[in-house]
């Protein structure tokens, strides 16, 4: 009689440890249960499949998307005829569906899992532009730092972190490289871009941002951000590290 009690518990704890392992090998986008196979994210086959990368279809200097995403790569006319203040770019997916659900999670809500996964995604784009030459190409040689794009200290006592900081964080470890956010700094509250129509979020943005000379000149610069859509931030960000004499700017960023 007196063994009892020791079953019961014991007994308790093979049921309460199969489902915390069975919590923890969940899907990280929709929490459904995972098969035994090996993924490079915590994926169901499902989630995988709609979070699968752009890799056609879009423009390399810029990413702007084409109509067909089996198409090759090819430059768009706006970055023929005027071209862009950085050197490579790259990014994971278009800002819809699953990836846009992911960003806005992550980006208002902390759901911080999310966070590591857009984390990975982008990581896998930085390394997926790095191996490829040509037209956007990363520098072979590696950027000397990471800078996030910065949120402007009223932001981010707002929202308690910089979520391209955070992305830029994974980046950097699997890089070996330093992040350095000091190295941009927003210098002007602004009026959120998703609020504002294309049109008018260059002028919202200019002039927000102002890099230091002592931490980027002469040095290959690699700017981390969640989300590009028009490209005015980044296109910003990216014209403030050149004054401040960055001699390389790359951009990668999780969604377009």
């Amino acid at each position: 009689m007196a063994c009892a009690p020791e079953g019961r518990l014991l007994r308790l704890v093979r049921f309460f440890g199969r489902g915390l392992l069975s919590l923890c090998d969940r899907c990280q986008a929709c929490s459904g249960l995972l098969p035994d196979t090996d993924q490079p994210h915590p994926l169901c086959p499902a989630c995988a499949a709609r979070l699968a990368p752009r890799l056609g279809g879009h423009c390399p200097r810029c990413g702007e998307l084409g109509p067909q995403a089996s198409a090759a790569p090819l430059v768009c006319p706006d970055c023929r005829r005027q071209g862009r203040p950085w050197d490579g770019f790259a990014f994971h997916g278009a800002y819809e569906g699953l990836l846009r659900q992911l960003v806005l999670a992550f980006k208002f809500h902390g759901r911080l899992g999310q966070g590591r996964l857009l984390a990975g995604l982008v990581a896998e784009a930085y390394l997926r532009a790095a191996a490829r030459t040509g037209e956007g190409a990363m520098d072979p040689a590696g950027p000397d730092l990471l800078v996030p794009v910065p949120l402007h200290p009223r932001r981010l006592a707002w929202r308690g972190f910089n979520q391209s900081l955070e992305l830029s964080r994974v980046l950097a470890a699997r890089l070996g490289r330093p992040v350095v956010p000091a190295a941009l700094a927003r210098i002007r509250h602004t009026t959120p871009q998703s609020s504002l129509p294309g049109a008018a979020r260059q002028a919202n943005i200019a002039g927000a941002f102002a890099a230091a000379p002592a931490l980027v000149a002469g040095r290959a610069v690699l700017l981390v951000d969640d989300v590009m859509t028009t490209g005015a931030t980044v296109d910003t960000a990216a014209r403030a590290l050149r004054r401040a004499g960055a001699a390389r700017v790359d951009v990668v960023v999780a969604a377009r």
